[in-house]
């Protein structure tokens, strides 16, 4: 590609430039919410991967990922450098961790350039795109998955984000990079057509995105008065035998403040205790006074299973009590991969003595206020695919957290956004409570109706409306956006066969 831009995007100021777009990247994101940045930033990356030599091209890429996600992902230092073992420990791991995910933007150049077409607005309009979409789905679930930052992330609050019940998350990021790899044709050859071909791209996107603006399900009853409690626990007390009763007497006086209330959600692991040691004395009197007020109480606690099995839980406090086992667990935060071979050397990183077991079985919901309710514990708000799992049954969505791991970092803002796609998904209303925050309810549109600042004691009350039906997403979940990329990079593929020399 010829033009003075091509020229410089060529040379070895792209490779400044790449570093530059990646460490932006992440401010298209809550808290700060720059969304031009989520078509300028892989723009930019595209239009050098495309104009440099391939060489030059692939180092751009892992630049660009670097800076990314070292950004983007920055609370992986502060989790283990506050809760591990020191800062040492954690720039060595957070920088072996930064590496590793900065070959996925590098990976979807590198595909894109094998894919290379002899028309350059195809590898902009198309090759690059898909091959992002590949890198981002591979990250989703490769040993064990993480879909952190996923360029759709960013359209929460913009028209795109009405393609959530359609297409999920993934497919808002294939239209966000078709858009992006349009960007980059127009950056590298200005000219009325490809200047008019983005202004179509984009006028066709917002307008299809628009015409998909409707309600794909229902209210199923009445809505329910709900209150979430913040108990504010720090970290580093909260696991301490020292400050045990005093966490046990903050989430009673919570509790106590809101009887009455439908429904009461209790944060992940609220009581620092095995469910039995607890649940003949203390639970039992929380159960009995919400049933005198008429309340359910659902809260995240730890269950040990008579043969020793360990799960992340949430329960539903009732005659019959109901458990949700959380079923994606943080590696090396909640289990540590190979604990055979390793044993306790890698615990400096976060994972407990006795490693949490992962949920099995066919995820179903739990019942609070007579209503199905679809549970989920932290983490697992990051899996579109998982919290489907349980609808259409589930008429109301609960995510039990503890952000305290990350501090005062983006985490918690991105964390609270991927819930938000998540109600956009799968058109239920959320309930988020949090031990730090961010405590949150969310409506069915992924719009937050109230929510808590960080780091205080508190609770948050509002109305929740159960829904039924079921949006095309649970019903088709990723595989019509994943069809459309690999049929889109087979069709790519045979046309470069046939472009070989002969």
């Amino acid at each position: 590609m010829g033009g003075p831009l091509a020229r410089l995007l060529a040379s070895r100021v792209g490779l400044f430039l790449a570093l530059l777009a990646g460490v932006l990247l992440p401010l298209a994101y809550a808290p700060i919410d720059w969304v031009w940045l989520s078509l300028l930033s892989p723009a930019l990356l595209f239009a050098i991967a495309a104009a440099a030599p391939l060489k030059r091209a692939l180092w751009a890429a892992y630049l660009f990922g670097l800076g990314y996600f070292t950004v983007g992902t920055s609370w992986v230092f502060v989790s283990i450098s506050r809760y591990g073992t020191g800062p040492v420990v954690a720039a060595v791991v957070t920088t072996i961790f930064m590496a590793v995910l900065a070959l996925f933007p590098w990976a979807a150049v590198y595909i894109g350039r094998k894919l290379r077409p002899q028309r350059d607005g195809l590898l902009l309009w198309l090759a690059f795109p898909l091959a992002w979409l590949l890198a981002e789905w591979v990250r989703s679930w490769l040993l064990t998955g993480f879909p952190w930052l996923l360029l759709g992330y960013s359209q929460t609050d913009t028209w795109l984000g009405h393609l959530a019940p359609v297409t999920g998350v993934f497919g808002i990021s294939l239209v966000v990079a078709i858009l992006a790899g349009g960007l980059a044709w127009l950056l590298l050859r200005p000219s009325v057509r490809s200047g008019a071909a983005f202004a179509v791209a984009f006028v066709v996107a917002i307008g299809g995105s628009l015409l998909l603006a409707r309600d794909w399900t229902e209210p199923s009853g009445e809505p329910l008065s709900v209150a979430l409690l913040q108990g504010n626990i720090e970290q580093d007390k909260k696991w301490s035998a020292d400050y045990f009763e005093t966490t046990l007497r903050r989430y009673w006086a919570l509790n106590a403040e809101h009887l009455g209330a439908d429904i009461i959600v209790w944060p992940e692991a609220a009581i620092p205790a095995w469910y039995h040691q607890v649940e003949d004395n203390y639970l039992a009197r929380v159960l009995e006074r919400g049933r005198e007020a008429g309340s359910s109480v659902v809260m995240g606690i730890p269950v040990l299973e008579p043969d020793n099995s360990a799960y992340n839980a949430v329960v539903s406090l009732g005659e019959a009590p109901e458990f949700y086992h959380k079923r994606h667990l943080v590696p090396f935060g909640e289990y540590l991969p190979l604990r055979s071979i390793f044993g306790n050397l890698l615990d400096i990183l976060g994972a407990p003595m006795s490693d949490f077991s992962v949920g099995q079985g066919v995820p179903e919901p739990i019942t609070a206020a007579g209503v199905p309710v679809g549970a989920s514990v932290c983490y697992e708000a990051a899996f579109g695919d998982e919290i489907a799992a349980v609808l259409p049954a589930a008429e109301i969505l609960v995510n039990v957290s503890n952000d305290a791991w990350f501090g005062d970092s983006l985490a918690p803002h991105q964390h609270l956004q991927m819930m938000r796609m998540r109600a956009m998904e799968t058109e239920r209303e959320v309930l988020r409570a949090t031990n730090t925050g961010i405590t949150a309810i969310i409506d069915h549109q992924g719009r937050i109706r109230a929510s808590t600042p960080q780091f205080v004691e508190t609770s948050l009350t509002g109305q929740a409306t159960p829904r039924q039906g079921a949006t095309p997403y649970v019903r088709w979940l990723n595989y019509p956006v994943l069809i459309v990329v690999f049929a889109g990079l087979v069709a790519l593929l045979g046309l470069r066969w046939r472009q070989r020399p002969s």
